[in-house]
């Protein structure tokens, strides 16, 4: 039996069958911390009574639901990113989930037009300023950052990171693919460093006085802020919200889909309207410091004060279509050397 919220290995749940799972539960595969979505879960389970069972993967999921196949214990999956989903998708192990319920909480920007996934909360890829070395107004656009009056102040984590990839495919859908191959090579000559670490690691940098300004998640602030150690790093710097020319700040998602196999398909379509309720959204964006998408529910104070949000127009099925270009540009501009 999958044990409820607790990190398992993956073979600890290869040989469940579904003939032993009970009807009052469902199964969870996700990419997503269990701080993160266990209190989203305890809110569901005392509202309905359903156990939810969790495995939390680091890597392999969709290789895992591919194993698997008719026989997978899995009903939904949890993920970030766009491209993420679409790859779940395209591997052929969800179905597709018909709910008034969810299309009317998750606008449908947010929502895959063939209902096979459905996202959960945003994140938006913003700049980190440094307070005492960059002027308030002093960024503007995603597209002022391969100016030569950044040239030695940037840091970045590598641009074939899912997250910078997806805000690539942005700069693709804006500009097209010969214009962000000049900007990619302009933002990389921008650079203090070679692209290293993970996003909080550039807003360490800041601190230490390595750059000036570097690309992150807006939740890495809220995590940062709650950890001692960290909070010197946090305090040094402010968020800013840069946009495309013409349009809005890019943002991501975190998503959910079910599964093809789903052995509590009813628990889990229960699961999936619950995640997007109001309250449900309110708790997960609390918890995880991102952007609630039902319109009902509010951002967390936190969140709130760091300014206002405008979220750029690019579709997010335009960002997973246009990541292997964005990605083939990286590599040709040598970004990561």
């Amino acid at each position: 039996m999958l044990n409820p919220l607790r990190t398992l290995g993956l073979a600890a749940i290869i040989g469940l069958a579904p003939a032993a799972l009970s009807a009052g539960e469902v199964n969870v595969y996700s990419y997503r911390q269990p701080e993160l979505v266990k209190p989203l879960f305890a809110a569901f389970t005392k509202k309905t009574g359903i156990r939810v069972n969790v495995a939390f993967l680091n890597k392999g999921l969709v290789e895992k639901l591919v194993a698997e196949g008719k026989r997978s214990p899995a009903d939904l999956v949890l993920t970030v990113d766009v491209a993420r989903l679409a790859g779940i998708v395209a591997a052929g192990v969800t179905q597709p989930v018909i709910s008034q319920t969810i299309d009317g909480n998750i606008p449908a920007r947010f929502r895959d037009p063939a209902h096979q996934w459905f996202g959960l909360t945003s994140r938006a890829r913003i700049v980190f300023a440094s307070k005492t070395r960059v002027k308030p107004g002093e960024v503007t656009t995603y597209e002022d950052l391969a100016s030569p009056k950044w040239k030695g102040r940037i840091c970045i984590r590598s641009g074939t990171h899912a997250y910078n990839l997806a805000l690539f495919s942005a700069y693709i859908a804006h500009h097209g693919t010969a214009a962000t191959k000049v900007w990619l090579t302009g933002l990389r000559n921008n650079l203090a460093r070679k692209p290293q670490g993970n996003d909080r690691g550039q807003v360490k940098a800041i601190w230490a006085g390595q750059c000036d300004i570097a690309l992150g998640n807006t939740y890495y602030m809220g995590a940062m802020l709650k950890k001692p150690t960290q909070k010197q790093w946090a305090d040094s710097v402010r968020i800013d919200f840069p946009r495309f020319e013409g349009g809005g700040t890019h943002v991501n998602i975190s998503g959910m889909a079910m599964t093809k196999a789903a052995p509590h398909k009813a628990n889990a379509l229960k699961l999936m309207e619950f995640l997007t309720s109001r309250d449900a959204q309110e708790i997960y964006a609390k918890a995880n410091f991102e952007y609630p998408l039902n319109p009902a529910a509010k951002p967390s104070s936190l969140v709130a004060s760091w300014g206002r949000l405008t979220p750029d127009s690019v579709s997010l099925k335009t960002l997973a279509r246009l990541r292997p270009t964005a990605l083939g540009l990286v590599e040709d501009v040598d970004f990561d050397k």
